[in-house]
């Protein structure tokens, strides 16, 4: 699903120019893109959560060269699903 759909089916259901819908999605998405930039948790009630982890340093080969390579630490992204997101997708496959 990208962006435009998320738009479409809520300004759809709200009766809402989509113009006016997209500037509302842009700004949720980019106070949640500054919440998590300031290592802030996000959590959505009956969705989940967001939070930022560190990766640590590791040291691996690199596979065309043969050459071992450093890789600093990294931050990474990580989604926690609600319990509830989760039965219901574990519902919809049995």
């Amino acid at each position: 699903m990208l962006k435009k759909d998320i738009v479409n089916i809520v300004s759809d259901q709200l009766s809402m120019q989509k113009q006016d819908v997209s500037v509302a999605v842009d700004i949720i998405l980019d106070t949640m893109a500054g919440a998590l930039q300031d290592d802030r948790r996000i959590e959505l009630r009956g969705y989940g959560s967001f939070s930022v982890r560190q990766r640590k340093p590791r040291c691996t080969k690199n596979p065309r060269t043969g050459k071992m390579m450093d890789i600093p630490v990294r931050n990474t992204l990580h989604f926690t699903m609600s319990k509830s997101l989760k039965e219901a997708l574990i519902s919809e496959k049995g």
